[in-house]
C-alpha cells in the first residue's frame, strides 16, 4: 500500500521541496491546508522556516495545532520539520520575546551559543540504539542544518507507563536535539528532504513506520 501523506500547508515551510522528497521516496503527497485532508491521511509533515512566532500564527490560522492534537489523540502519525519540530514544543524565545508552541512536549526553543549562526551545512548527528528514523544509517551520514536556535535540553522525563522518547543530537557550539522519536510523533531540528541520500533514506524509514 502506497502512503498518503500531507504536507502541512500553513504559510511556512519548503513546502515543494518536502513534497518532491517524500514522492520520490515512493509516498503519495498532497500539499494542503485542508483540516480534514491532514486529519485524516495516514502521515502529516509540518515543515517549517524563520521565526518561531511566525510560524507558529500562521499554523494557528489552519487550526494546525488542532490537526496535530487530534492525530496524536488518535496515535496517527506526524513529522516535524525544522521550525516545524521547534513549535511541537512548549515555548520558543527569540529577541526575549517568548511564544507560546503547540506544547506537545515540555521545553524551550532558545538562540545557540556559537561563534558563528545560523547554523547552516552539513553536520553529524549522534543517535542513540534503536532509534527508527536512523536505522541502517552510518553515524557519518551528514544531514543539512539551516538555524539559529533549537533546544538545547531535553525535559520530557519517562513516567509510569511510558516509553522513553528516543532523542538525538547534534553540536554547534553547544549541543542541541536533532531529532526525536516519540511514539506517532517524531521530528528533525535539520531538513531530510535536503539532505540527499541520507535524509531520503531518514524519510524511508519514516514512512515505514506508516504500514
Amino acid at each position: 500500500m502506497v502512503s498518503k501523506i500531507v504536507v502541512l500547508d500553513y504559510g511556512s515551510g519548503n513546502l515543494r521541496s518536502a513534497e518532491r522528497a517524500l514522492a520520490r521516496v515512493g509516498a503519495e503527497v498532497t500539499v494542503t491546508a485542508d483540516f480534514d485532508e491532514a486529519l485524516e491521511a495516514d502521515g502529516l509533515v509540518v515543515p517549517g522556516v524563520g521565526a518561531f512566532e511566525a510560524c507558529m500564527t500562521g499554523l494557528r490560522g489552519v487550526r494546525g495545532e488542532q490537526i496535530i492534537g487530534r492525530r496524536l489523540a488518535g496515535g496517527r502519525p506526524v513529522l516535524g520539520i525544522c521550525v516545524g519540530m521547534q513549535i511541537l514544543f512548549a515555548r520558543g524565545v527569540e529577541h526575549g520575546v517568548e511564544t507560546e508552541g503547540c506544547g506537545e512536549w515540555p521545553g524551550t526553543v532558545e538562540r545557540l551559543e556559537a561563534p558563528v549562526l545560523p547554523h547552516m551545512g552539513w553536520n553529524t548527528v549522534k543517535a542513540p540504539q534503536g532509534s527508527v528514523l536512523f536505522a541502517g544509517l552510518d553515524a557519518a551520514d551528514r544531514f543539512y542544518f539551516v538555524h539559529s536556535y533549537g533546544v538545547r535540553e531535553w525535559e520530557l522525563r519517562p513516567g509510569d507507563g511510558f516509553a522513553e522518547p528516543v532523542v538525538s543530537w547534534a553540536e554547534h557550539g553547544v549541543p542541541f536535539v536533532a531529532a526525536v522519536e516519540n511514539g506517532p510523533l517524531m521530528a528533525t531540528q535539520f531538513h531530510p528532504e535536503k539532505s540527499g541520500d541520507a535524509g531520503a533514506a531518514l524519510l524511508a524509514n519514516w514512512l515505514g513506520t506508516l504500514e
